[in-house]
């Protein structure tokens, strides 16, 4: 260690310009590139909230890893950074320094000799410690600078306490006192190889450009899964012993209660990944091998609010655009949860002007910010639910209306309520085909007549996936395939369609990216006679379809004969064609 006088005075506390004293600590990190500059600010907010040091608020919120941190600390301070390789094998014992002191402001001695105690510390900025040592040994202190855990660690070995916890085959030993063991949890989570562990799993998300990361615990460890493309891969399996500490670490970005392990928690993290902000939604569920932790990618940058960016045909994007546009009524939009649903109504809201019009949307979760729109986050556990928000809204004098998702009757009722006082309703379904939604309506408690004087139109939708552009293969399809498969509708003779491959470019798969297909189903009068007089589901699609609806699968296979998707998908995506 360097001759580096004791420090006499906590030097962060009191700085001589009156400047933010953490702020060139925090400087150094940025310029090191370990931390963003945005982050730094909302960092020093946080710490001036609710206290403490901010290298320590650093490493709770996951923004940087202890080492990192530490390193900043001791070149802030000038002091020299002491690695866990350079502890003593034997701890020296200088009279009157008492295990319950060391390990609780985390000094670890490192060698007496010349009247001078050498000590590695957490926070050497902390003059009340340093004078206690003082006076405690009557030595001059030289202090340096160490990692918390690591520090804890040597304590734990040479002071000869039990270990810290059962790092071997059989994981984390769950039977002590439940409050160690969430102090156990809570420790390992704040550990660097877990910190880092989280950061990539979360980083990996950009390479990929996957939606969702599954954390599922079995027997052999946390598997770690990514849904790409709306299919999941699966990619590494943490062991066993990490897998708690792991969830745990999420839970404790996401500000959940770590200590609760029986019940589900929903939770939001908000972190930078490559330059990219990223919002990731976090939902935890006990299982009986230990808690599956799911994160939905909410990435503004790969977020697409164009519609004419979303695979609309020109024929349908036409008609949809005049749903839009009208001044009330109904549009609804369906398919199964994953599909784009609330993405397509987010681009239908960009489109419409909110500078000239009062737009506000009742959602669970908010899951885009949109400028010049209202946003309610419904909260069930205070009873703000989509019936009661609505109930709210209607006196806040809209124009236009978003309803996350028509759960129940008396959402629906309040939705056609509002359209019949001159408001255009924007709403989600969940049900396989445009006409389904009507039945679904009718099932929820809503007059057919009410129905026929609010309903435009609904558009079903799914997501398929685009074929990748550097290895996607031209195959000639026979005459058969043509006749059975309904193509030759669509594919003049004598062309291609094409299939997928696979290559470096698509990771294998053969496919990259995603577009919709969709069926549009516009109320008329033909199927407004026909809701009144009862008809089920499949007699409003055939009329639709008499009308000039394209079905999803007629949508899909346009887009097959256009390159831009193959028929296997095709078929992956609309075997639910049926409604139950």
């Amino acid at each position: 260690m360097s001759d580096a006088s004791p420090l006499t005075e906590p030097t962060l506390d009191h700085p001589s310009d009156g400047a933010d004293p953490w702020q060139h600590f925090g400087d150094i990190l940025v310029r090191a590139g370990k931390l963003g500059s945005r982050d730094l600010e909302r960092a020093m907010a946080a710490q001036r909230e609710i206290g403490g040091s901010l290298d320590r608020v650093l490493v709770s919120l996951g923004l940087v890893s202890e080492t990192d941190a530490a390193r900043a600390l001791a070149e802030h301070l000038g002091l020299p950074f002491v690695a866990a390789e350079a502890f003593p094998d034997l701890l020296p014992e200088p009279e009157g320094l008492l295990p319950e002191f060391l390990k609780a402001h985390h000094v670890l001695p490192l060698g007496a000799e010349d009247g001078r105690l050498d000590v590695v510390m957490a926070a050497p900025q902390d003059a009340f410690v340093l004078k206690a040592l003082g006076l405690t040994t009557g030595l001059a202190v030289r202090p340096g600078v160490g990692v918390p855990s690591d520090i804890d660690k040597a304590l734990t070995r040479l002071l000869d306490e039990q270990p810290e916890i059962e790092q071997g085959g059989e994981g984390i030993d769950i039977e002590g006192e439940a409050g160690d063991f969430v102090e156990h949890l809570r420790d390992l989570a704040s550990e660097a190889p877990v910190i880092r562990l989280v950061n990539s799993l979360i980083g990996r998300v950009i390479e990929m450009r996957a939606s969702d990361i599954h954390l599922e615990p079995f027997d052999d460890g946390l598997h770690v899964r990514y849904r790409v493309d709306g299919v999941l891969h699966p990619e590494e399996v943490v062991p066993t012993r990490l897998g708690a500490a792991v969830s745990s670490r999420v839970k404790l970005l996401a500000h959940l209660d770590i200590a609760e392990r029986r019940l589900p928690q929903d939770g939001r993290i908000k972190t930078r990944v490559k330059g990219r902000e990223l919002d990731l939604r976090v939902s935890t569920v006990p299982t009986v091998h230990g808690e599956s932790v799911v994160m939905r990618v909410l990435d503004r940058a790969s977020v697409r609010f164009s519609l004419e960016d979303m695979g609309f045909e020109q024929d349908t994007l036409a008609r949809f655009n005049q749903l839009i546009a009208r001044p009330h009524g109904i549009l609804l939009v369906t398919g199964p949860t994953g599909s784009g649903k609330t993405t397509t109504l987010y681009a239908a809201l960009a489109k419409l002007d909110s500078s000239t019009q009062k737009i506000i949307t009742v959602e669970d979760p908010v899951e885009y910010q949109l400028e010049g729109i209202n946003q309610i986050q419904v909260h069930t556990q205070i009873n703000l639910t989509f019936a009661n928000a609505l109930r709210s809204i209607l006196r806040q004098d809209p124009d236009i209306i978003m309803i996350g998702e028509m759960r129940d009757g008396e959402t629906a009722q309040i939705a056609v309520q509002s359209s019949l006082t001159g408001h255009l309703v924007l709403s989600t379904l969940h049900t396989n085909t445009a006409a389904s939604a009507v039945v679904r309506m009718q099932d929820m408690g809503v007059e057919g007549y009410l129905i026929t004087s609010t309903v435009n139109g609904v558009l079903s939708q799914r997501l398929v996936r685009r074929l990748c552009q550097h290895c996607k293969a031209p195959v000639q399809p026979t005459p058969e395939l043509l006749q059975s498969s309904g193509l030759g509708r669509f594919v003049a003779p004598g062309k291609p369609i094409h299939e997928a491959r696979g290559c470096q470019h698509c990771r294998g798969t053969g496919y990259q990216g995603r577009t919709g297909i969709h069926e549009l189903l516009v109320v008329d009068e033909a199927l407004r006679s026909a809701i009144l007089q009862g008809h089920d589901a499949s007699a409003l699609q055939q009329l639709a379809i008499k009308a000039g609806m394209h079905t999803l699968y007629e949508d899909g296979l346009r887009k097959v004969a256009a390159g831009v998707t193959s028929l296997d998908e095709l078929l992956r995506v609309t075997q639910d064609q049926s409604d139950a």
